[in-house]
């Protein structure tokens, strides 16, 4: 526990040196949240009574955090580590292996949170956001959702190497689920033909999954069913494919 702890220590200090990893976790998704409230405004939501824009799009919001951290943070950190020869290094000493990724697991998890706090501290002091219906589900379902994409960005860490490859393909990745997964705009807004694209996209369940339980306190089973299909698959893959040189 002791090389654990030091471990996750240094790894943070690494994560907070890092400009980029800070701004998109941290300030970007509240910009997005001043942004988008002052050009939609904050108006009731037609057919839901007592919820407000905000109410509803602010716990979205929170997914490009989780998003933007497992996406493109992870697997650009591994991908270095790995071109440099630091994973192979590590390997070569008495620190197991295992002890390394969890390390990275617990940073960008405690990162994912802080982003996600400060985003909705500023929708409920800016906007007086409604707290949520099922406040302790609503925290399971952050981490369990962060996990679930934390397993992805490993499979991304596993299949490029290059830190340039890394970051691209995680950006390919990750911007049109932000775009169409109902994150940034409500899926009502949509045609149908983008919708019907939407059902695939892993992170659409994840707004889901965290509105429902925000607005309705009730879980989404379908949402949480593919969360689980994807942390497994996932984990699966990453285990075959996770390389250390």
């Amino acid at each position: 526990m002791k090389v654990l702890y030091k471990m996750t220590q240094v790894e943070a200090k690494l994560f907070i040196r890092e400009p980029a990893a800070m701004f998109f976790t941290i300030a970007f998704p509240v910009m997005i949240l001043l942004l988008f409230a002052g050009i939609f405004g904050n108006e009731p939501v037609p057919g839901m009574p007592g919820v407000r824009s905000v109410d509803l799009q602010a716990p979205g919001y929170t997914t490009m955090v989780i998003g933007t951290v497992a996406l493109i943070g992870l697997p650009i950190t591994l991908a270095s580590y790995r071109q440099q020869g630091i994973l192979r290094r590590m390997r070569a000493t008495p620190l197991h292996p295992v002890t390394i990724l969890v390390a990275q697991v617990i940073v960008n998890l405690t990162m994912t949170i802080l982003g996600i706090l400060l985003l909705l501290a500023t929708a409920r002091f800016i906007y007086s956001m409604s707290l949520p219906e099922a406040p302790f589900s609503v925290a399971a379902a952050f981490v369990f959702a962060s996990l679930s994409f934390f397993a992805l960005g490993f499979v991304l860490a596993g299949l490029f190497s290059r830190v340039r490859t890394a970051q691209v393909m995680g950006q390919v990745i990750y911007f049109p689920m932000l775009f169409l997964s109902g994150a940034l705009l409500p899926r009502e807004m949509f045609p149908d033909f983008i919708k019907r694209i939407s059902d695939f996209i892993p992170l659409t369940y994840v707004v889901e999954l965290v509105q429902d339980l925000w607005i309705e306190g009730t879980w989404n089973l379908t949402a949480l069913a593919v969360l689980l299909g994807l942390l497994v698959v996932s984990v699966a893959i990453s285990a075959r494919t996770f390389r250390w040189e």
